[in-house]
């Protein structure tokens, strides 16, 4: 029933078998299944372990009197434990899992319902529930006891008004505008991964969390203890990889819309800034640029000298992004090689067309290492020779034009079993193609991603939102669920994607409040589709209106000028943040709780929060709102940026926030508040 083996605990029982193991510092790997053995993937965790625990086993005879004995019903009252470091977990006769704190208090417990279990009831609920499938995949359950005190932050990103998850339930699915990054940090002092790309669901429930996937081989999961949210986190990005160190265009303002048409109307964008000498470190040639999807290449019609325009950004200091997308058409050049070799997506029935853009696509499979390699060839050869060397992975879920999960299939797997992934893998093939040609602080936009997607360069954004306050707010909370999912490079759309004309005078307010915000994101960057749209005879598609900081008015570009240049003031203390993101794993963006765990209130703040050591933002999320409530978490001396006056922690006070300013604290000691000199 239990054995130990190079430092690993199992458990065999009527044809299932359980592995726990040491994986890094104070966290506790469990596999379960009911096949033979348990496959060789890693997914989240591919980084290599080599650590061993203390494990021990308790037999029937040898348990009474133990500590953890009496704390299971039933005849035999053998166990198995094994610790690492400040976590330690227990696995009972019947199967039941307990993890504890050094202290000997439980952080987690399985949740079986059966009358041989110490819950006693003739419920045969199995705290691990397997559903048998074709071949050896399984649906399968796995089911923890609630507190319903527990806050639980983290998830990746939904867009929902709530983030503390406890009482949500959540898809566990890649969707346009969710994020699906299944790791979270409790109030009760672990963390958890569920270490499985399955497409599936959650429930935090005050009465018991339940995890599903639709289809799979194994259990899977990572349960890490901490003092800190701070040490759970750092040890998680330990164990999933962390950013590389952010180059200096990242720290910098980016301009972007939907859509420069030409290479000439980008130009003349670029121009326009470097005149008026406000910098501009990065700038976007969005979609449709190329010849047809899957070629993978500008059109030349419209883009006749890309190395001569890259040659003039960077003499203005621009880099150029081009938009890939991960769609093949029917008509592509590429499409007929691609599909006799095995790289595009398959379908399970019905016509093989997963996206309806333009014409007839399909996702190339970017879990495919080979197909991978393919794509990169063709970027290196189109892109990268000819000066444009930054990449926005757009479309990455994929973005099917129907979700229907159970009808595609990969190379590792169906979508069911493994769909999560794929923008992980989707971003690893360009951070590799880059790192072989020296590359090595890649950063790729994207627009999903799945745990240990930071390793490999990803800048996930908010996807395409809408324009909105409402909206605005919940991206607040997104990026801040995102952080603590362990993806610390994250932006929005500046002002939200759809929906918006630049004559509104509403949606001018939205603009600047959410511009002030971006100013104080890991990235600032400036896009989205305006209206009316501009439609062009003869092409397919169209474009939005103007997108620059002067097309929304004369007060709007006066401030946003500012903004910039305070951006750019920033850049030292930008530069130190990110690299505790690369060195660390510590997000720029985080709740309060990160820093400042003992302060009760700082768990139930979400609409603030800490950038980085040093600041506190608290961003205007309300129309015609010229003031609003801050709470400074306890234990700092706060001072007001704008005014220099002092305010002690630990009280909510109500700040002036006009039009043209966030409300933004440091810590009175901090040495980066003259950067605020000018700007007051």
């Amino acid at each position: 029933m239990f054995q130990e083996k190079n430092g690993k605990l199992y458990y065999t029982c009527d044809g299932e078998q359980v592995c726990i193991e040491a994986w890094g510092d104070n966290a506790l790997r469990v596999r379960g299944t009911r096949n033979r053995k348990f496959t060789e993937h890693d997914w989240a965790l591919d980084i290599p372990n080599g650590k061993e625990a203390c494990v021990r086993i308790f037999e029937d005879q040898d348990a009474n009197g133990t500590a953890y004995a009496n704390m299971y019903m039933g005849e035999d009252k053998s166990y198995g434990e094994i610790q690492n470091g400040k976590l330690k977990a227990v696995i009972n006769a019947n199967g039941v899992v307990t993890f504890f704190k050094e202290s000997g208090e439980i952080l987690l417990k399985e949740n079986w319902r059966r009358l041989q279990d110490e819950i006693s009831a003739p419920l045969n609920i199995y705290g691990r529930e397997y559903v048998s499938q074709e071949g050896e995949n399984y649906k399968i359950s796995l089911r923890f006891l609630a507190n319903d005190q527990e806050k639980i932050y983290g998830m990746g990103q939904y867009q929902q008004t709530q983030m503390n998850m406890k009482g949500c339930m959540l898809e566990l699915a890649q969707r346009n505008s969710q994020v699906s990054v299944p790791f979270y940090i409790s109030s009760l002092g672990y963390g958890f991964l569920w270490n499985n790309p399955a497409i599936g669901s959650v429930v935090f429930g005050m009465n018991g969390t339940e995890w599903r996937a639709e289809s799979t081989k194994q259990i899977d999961y990572l349960v890490i203890a901490g003092d800190t949210p701070s040490e759970i986190e750092e040890a998680y990005m330990e164990l999933t990889g962390k950013a590389p160190l952010m180059p200096e265009y990242g720290l910098g303002f980016w301009q972007c819309k939907l859509r420069y048409r030409t290479q000439e109307e980008l130009l003349q964008v670029a121009r326009r800034y470097y005149q008026e000498k406000i910098p501009v470190d990065v700038i976007i040639a969005d979609f449709f640029h190329w010849t047809q999807e899957g070629d993978f290449r500008f059109d030349p019609k419209y883009w006749p000298d890309v190395p001569a325009m890259c040659k003039e950004l960077e003499e203005m200091g621009m880099k150029l992004m081009v938009s890939v997308w991960p769609t093949v058409d029917y008509r592509s050049e590429n499409f007929a090689e691609m599909k006799e070799k095995g790289y595009l997506i398959q379908c399970e029935k019905g016509v093989r067309i997963s996206m309806l853009c333009g014409g007839n696509e399909v996702f190339f499979d970017a879990t495919n290492p080979e197909a991978r390699k393919f794509v990169w060839d063709k970027i290196k050869k189109n892109y990268w020779e000819k000066g444009a060397k930054l990449f926005w992975l757009d479309v990455a879920e994929p973005e099917y034009t129907t979700y229907q999960f159970d009808n595609y299939r990969y190379y590792l797997g169906t979508n069911l079993e493994v769909g999560n992934s794929y923008p992980k893998f989707y971003t690893q093939g360009f951070f590799e193609g880059m790192t072989e040609e020296g590359d090595q602080q890649p950063v790729n936009l994207v627009r999903s991603a799945w745990a240990g997607s930071a390793r490999y360069g990803a800048l996930v954004w908010s996807g395409d939102i809408v324009s909105s306050f409402e909206c605005f707010n919940r991206q607040v909370r997104a990026g801040l669920s995102m952080a603590i999912a362990g993806i610390p490079w994250w932006t929005t759309d500046i002002g939200g994607f759809h929906g918006a004309r630049g004559d509104d005078p509403e949606f001018r307010e939205l603009f600047l409040r959410w511009f002030a915000y971006g100013c104080f994101s890991p990235v600032m960057r400036l896009h989205g589709n305006r209206n009316p749209q501009l439609d062009f005879e003869g092409e397919a598609i169209g474009s939005g209106s103007p997108n620059e900081i002067w097309s929304f008015g004369e007060e709007v570009f006066q401030i946003c000028k500012k903004y910039i240049a305070l951006r750019e003031h920033m850049r030292p203390y930008m530069r130190e943040q990110m690299r505790l993101v690369h060195e660390k794993g510590t997000p720029v963006m985080r709740p309060y709780f990160y820093d400042y765990p003992e302060d009760k209130k700082a768990w139930e703040v979400e609409d603030s929060y800490l950038f980085g050591t040093d600041f506190l933002v608290a961003p205007v999320l309300e129309a015609g709102a010229r003031e609003r409530e801050v709470y400074l978490p306890k234990g700092e001396v706060w001072i007001d940026v704008w005014t220099g006056e002092e305010r002690n922690g630990g009280e909510t006070i109500t700040v002036s926030a006009p039009l043209e300013k966030i409300p933004v604290f440091a810590k009175k000691e901090s040495e980066y508040l003259e950067i605020f000199d000018n700007f007051s």
